[in-house]
C-alpha cells in the first residue's frame, strides 16, 4: 500500500511546467510600464530626426595646422583641411594643399587660420590686402639683418645734417624676400646683413610715395611696433 495513504493523506499531484507563452506573457506584463516608455523614447527620437534641419553644405578650406611665423616655407605637415559652412567659406579660399606647399608664410598665421593666396609670398612678392610693397634701404645695413618677415615697424626719414625726423609710414609689415645666405647660394627668405639687398615693406598707398621720396633725400631707419 502506498505510503500516503497508510498516513491517511492524499498523494501529492504530479508537477506541471508553466507553458513558455504564459510565462512571456506573465513577464510582458510586470514590465509593461518599462516596455511603454521605452517604445515612446524611440518614437520620440525618430520624430526629432524627421525634423532637424539637414546639416548646412560645406566646403574644404586649407588651413594652417600649428601657428607658422612669417617667413616659413609651408610642408604638407603645416597645413590640413578643414570644412567651412559654404555661406563663411573665404572667397579664394585653397581647397588642395599641394597648392600652398613650397610658398612662404608672408605674414604669421594662427592654428586654423585659412591659407589664403594673399597671405603667401610668391615671384611676385605680395603684401596683404589694401597695401603696396616698397622697397627700403636703411642708413644702417645691419638693420635689414634684424627685421624678419612679420614684424611691424614705423619708418623715420632724418635728414643727413642730423634734423629732426619725421615718420614717413607707420606699422609697415616686414615680407621675406630672396637672398643669397653665403658662397653656396641656397636661396633663402628674410633681412641680409647685406647692404645690398633691401627690406620688403607692405604699406598703404598714400605712403608708398612719402617713403619712396625720403628715400632718396634722407637717411631712414626702423622702430619696431606691436
Amino acid at each position: 500500500m502506498h505510503p500516503h495513504l497508510l498516513a491517511g493523506r492524499p498523494p501529492p499531484l504530479p508537477h506541471r511546467r508553466r507553458p513558455w507563452q504564459v510565462t512571456l506573457r506573465s513577464a510582458l506584463w510586470r514590465t509593461r510600464f518599462a516596455v511603454a516608455a521605452a517604445f515612446l523614447g524611440v518614437a520620440a527620437a525618430c520624430i526629432v530626426q524627421s525634423l532637424r534641419p539637414p546639416d548646412p553644405p560645406t566646403s574644404a578650406v586649407v588651413v594652417a595646422a600649428r601657428e607658422i611665423p612669417a617667413g616659413t616655407t609651408l610642408t604638407s605637415a603645416d597645413v590640413r583641411v578643414s570644412r567651412f559652412p559654404r555661406s563663411v567659406a573665404p572667397d579664394g579660399a585653397v581647397t588642395d594643399p599641394a597648392d600652398v606647399v613650397g610658398s612662404a608664410a608672408a605674414v604669421p598665421l594662427a592654428t586654423g587660420v585659412p591659407v589664403l593666396p594673399g597671405l603667401l609670398a610668391d615671384d611676385e612678392v605680395r603684401g596683404p590686402p589694401g597695401t603696396v610693397v616698397a622697397t627700403v634701404r636703411f642708413a644702417d645695413p645691419a638693420v635689414a639683418g634684424l627685421l624678419s618677415p612679420g614684424v611691424r615697424v614705423d619708418v623715420l626719414a632724418a635728414t643727413a645734417e642730423g634734423g629732426p625726423g619725421g615718420v614717413v609710414a607707420t606699422r609697415a609689415l616686414v615680407l621675406p624676400v630672396a637672398r643669397q645666405d653665403g658662397p653656396g647660394g641656397a636661396l633663402g627668405l628674410g633681412g641680409s646683413g647685406d647692404a645690398s639687398v633691401p627690406v620688403l615693406l607692405a604699406v598703404s598707398p598714400t605712403e608708398a610715395p612719402a617713403l619712396a621720396g625720403a628715400a632718396a633725400s634722407a637717411l631712414l631707419s626702423a622702430v619696431v611696433v606691436p
